[in-house]
């Protein structure tokens, strides 16, 4: 998906909502456990309740792979299932010497037609340069993360003070341009976004940390948006998980909604849009 349909499908929607399908058996419903692929059964009914609110869908990998070629065949049940105008990303945190990249990027790019990987920035341009060959597909770099641990490494400064996730944004910024590289940047730090945006004035950010970790919408939005909004904030557990009954999937489009509407009106007054 290129930057412009992205951008026009969050104008359309007034939205800039991703949702995580971080799927956990132990989580979902119990009356789903006695059908044949209760994740794929979950996911389609979280799909069928959301689809309209949000513009992206993010599967962490590992809730799938985990559970061997089972949780293969599900995730791949549903990207099939996932309307073709929503954004997909492959929220798998990749990254090895080049033949193994390239590899990944076949994987979730040709295989599964992901439209995005998270990929994690250590070992260096190499190792994310095989993700950059694919027309149309977008790398998510890892920068600045929403966990407690991202203080360990990610804020050490380097030479002239600069912390360790402003040299990545800088270096990587020199990889690919902003029609294929986003940055993965936590709501848990809103007090470094205004100076993380001067940083990358036109690159979109992947925000997770909304919700279940507490971020702020509204002070990530003022400080974070640019004039293409420059956003995609992931919610996931406090969607999808915002019921467990029969009714889970009415409960998490309440819980959709409810951000979403938060996003219509921050888009509407910023970009003086009618409601």
């Amino acid at each position: 998906m290129t930057k412009e349909a992205l951008v026009g499908q969050i104008f359309e929607k007034k939205s800039f909502l991703c949702i995580g399908l971080d799927t956990d058996l132990s989580r979902i419903p119990t009356h789903l456990l006695q059908l044949d692929d209760p994740i794929y059964e979950f996911n389609k009914a979280i799909i069928d309740a959301t689809h309209d609110l949000c513009v992206a869908y993010k599967p962490n990998i590992a809730f799938y792979e985990s559970l061997g070629a089972k949780g293969w065949a599900s995730l791949e049940k549903t990207l099939d299932y996932i309307p073709q105008n929503i954004f997909t990303i492959a929220d798998a945190k990749r990254g090895d010497i080049g033949n193994t990249s390239r590899m990944y990027a076949k994987a979730f790019f040709d295989q599964m037609h992901f439209d995005s990987i998270t990929v994690a920035p250590y070992m260096g341009e190499d190792s994310v340069a095989p993700f950059l060959e694919h027309q149309e597909k977008w790398v998510i770099l890892l920068a600045l993360t929403s966990n407690k641990g991202s203080l360990d490494f990610q804020m050490t400064l380097q030479e002239n003070d600069k912390p360790l996730y402003r040299k990545v944004m800088e270096k990587a910024m020199q990889w690919g341009s902003n029609e294929q590289l986003m940055f993965v940047i936590g709501a848990t730090h809103p007090e470094r976004f205004a100076e993380i945006r001067k940083i990358a004035p036109d690159h979109f950010f992947l925000v997770p940390g909304v919700g279940a970790q507490g971020g702020d919408l509204a002070s990530i939005a003022k400080f974070g948006m640019n004039d293409q909004i420059g956003m995609l904030v992931n919610s996931s557990r406090g969607i999808i998980y915002a019921g467990d009954g029969e009714n889970f999937a009415a409960q998490a489009r309440n819980a959709a909604k409810k951000l979403q509407s938060q996003m219509a009106e921050i888009l509407i007054e910023k970009f003086d849009l009618v409601s």
